[in-house]
């Protein structure tokens, strides 16, 4: 690690002109990144990771090599050394679809997600298919939030070990983070889930959201869903919630496994923009979000891109 530190100025220039090509933000000027008025912050996010814990054999006709935890954690602490203030969050169903889930119970999941040094997640749906005590009981492997604000969770196994939001200190930057969940009833058996009741996303979000921008003086609220995306149906899903909702800047969906190489833009219920993005399943993308904010004015900048996530990153 004292390595990373010791940047001759040559070295220097060369990782910054990578981490803004890494970034999307090669267009900019490079003594923006000097500029004593600006502050910059990373969002790295995943979602629908459904244990993938090794990459997709080769022989598989759609992913071959692609995915993996070991391949991730390198472009993860590659963008780490670049950068000082870095967020990893993700949006849900961390669980099930691989033996590792079938033979540990979450276990592996959660401590490969630690090991990653996530800083916060919420729930999907998949996420209680050992039932909420199976749930709870391999929260003990997370060395990270997680959160929920629209799931009445008292007098079930999870009552105390969900947070509702949580605040990330970045340099001079409050990064306020919370969770909504999709509907489980018809999604997940409900003796799985019992004493646990599904609360309007968008009236939960509103107050949580408002207390975090104007009581808690965020600088940027992030919103985790596992609503999905949009539906041909008036289905509540992330395009819904965004427009009506207000006081959240960024919202970092998953369910629908929907691959976006650029974020959405929609006008939330107070005409401001607000960002959606999702990178698919199976941890094949980790998506990547660059916020420059202007000190004096508040204002905020950003560039997204998608990172491929494949063996040749080990």
């Amino acid at each position: 690690m004292d390595e990373l530190l010791k940047f001759n100025r040559r070295s220097f220039l060369g990782n910054t002109f990578k981490a803004m090509a890494f970034a999307g933000l090669a267009g900019i000027p490079i003594d923006v990144f000097a500029d004593k008025n600006l502050e910059t912050l990373v969002i790295l996010h995943t979602n629908d990771t459904h244990s993938r814990i090794d990459p997709f054999p080769d022989n598989d006709p759609k992913f071959a090599g692609m995915g993996g935890v070991k391949q991730r954690l390198k472009i993860i602490e590659e963008i780490r050394a670049l950068h000082p203030h870095v967020l990893l969050l993700d949006s849900g169903d961390f669980f099930q679809g691989t033996p590792y889930f079938n033979l540990f119970g979450g276990e592996i999941e959660l401590k490969a997600m630690s090991a990653l040094k996530y800083d916060a997640s919420t729930l999907g749906n998949h996420d209680f298919d050992n039932g909420a005590e199976g749930l709870a009981n391999q929260m003990k492997h997370a060395d990270f939030p997680i959160l929920n604000v629209n799931y009445q969770i008292d007098d079930s196994p999870l009552q105390g070990k969900i947070e509702p939001y949580k605040i990330f200190q970045k340099g001079n930057l409050k990064i306020g983070v919370f969770g909504v969940g999709i509907e489980l009833k018809g999604l997940v058996d409900e003796r799985l889930v019992k004493n646990i009741y599904y609360l309007n996303p968008v009236q939960r979000a509103n107050v949580i959201a408002e207390r975090l921008k104007k009581d808690l003086d965020c600088d940027l609220v992030v919103c985790l869903s596992h609503l999905g995306l949009k539906y041909d149906t008036p289905k509540m899903s992330d395009v819904v919630f965004a427009e009506q909702s207000k006081y959240i800047d960024l919202i970092l969906g998953g369910h629908t496994h929907t691959f976006l190489d650029e974020p959405l833009i929609v006008k939330n219920s107070i005409q401001k923009n607000m960002i959606i993005a999702q990178v698919g399943w199976g941890g094949i993308k980790l998506g990547r979000i660059d916020f420059l904010f202007e000190k004096k004015s508040r204002r905020i900048k950003h560039s997204a891109s998608t990172i491929k996530v494949s063996k040749k990153s080990s």
